[in-house]
């Protein structure tokens, strides 16, 4: 089957993660705590209350990024004993998100590729698209998890473009940093994916 669409993850494929935020943040909580600890354990506990957090999100539970995001560091707050607002600390990430770096080669590619390209995120709606507008990015359309209910690697997502878009799931091709959201989200309704290891 022709391929005549191209589904692209955001975060970590066309703009840069977080990644650089997280170690201020954490850096911050050590700081204003007599806890013993390290920056790695505050991002690692973090990160697994989140985690938990996320992969239960779905549905009638389900809670947008900014939420869980500010849940769990509420939580990785208190667990280390810190005096660390959370709304003031993680204001770094939200801005982030709405103002990502790009990656070099991104433009170049959707401004030369010849098939319609729908973006496909799990961070927020209002977030996605005000870094697409940032960017001066031109896609022909946005799914997010907040629309779905369900964070990609669910299959939700993925059925909603092929369904929205009109496509069939051999008639995709799609793009992603993750193994998991993307890579297996995409193979696990039958379509293929690309893993932009940007690593």
């Amino acid at each position: 089957m022709k391929i005549k669409a191209i589904f692209l993850d955001f975060y970590g494929t066309v703009v840069h993660e977080d990644d650089g935020i997280i170690p201020g943040i954490c850096q911050q909580i050590k700081e204003n705590t007599e806890f013993e600890c390290s920056i790695k354990e505050i991002s690692d506990y973090w990160w697994k209350i989140f985690s938990k957090m996320f992969n239960e999100s779905f549905g009638s539970t389900f809670e947008t990024q900014r939420t869980l995001g500010m849940k769990s560091l509420v939580d990785t707050i208190r667990h280390f004993h810190s005096t660390c607002e959370a709304e003031e600390l993680i204001q770094t990430q939200f801005d982030h998100w709405r103002k990502p770096g790009i990656f070099e080669d991104s433009k170049p590619f959707l401004e030369t590729v010849h098939l319609p390209v729908y973006v496909l995120s799990n961070v927020d709606t209002d977030d996605v698209v005000a870094a697409i507008q940032y960017h001066d990015i031109q896609v022909k359309g946005i799914i997010t998890s907040e629309e779905v209910r369900a964070y990609k690697p669910r299959p939700d997502m993925f059925i909603e473009a092929i369904r929205r878009y009109n496509l069939n799931c051999d008639e995709v091709i799609h793009i992603g940093d993750s193994l998991t959201s993307d890579v297996q989200g995409a193979q696990g309704v039958g379509i293929r994916a690309i893993w932009l290891n940007r690593k």
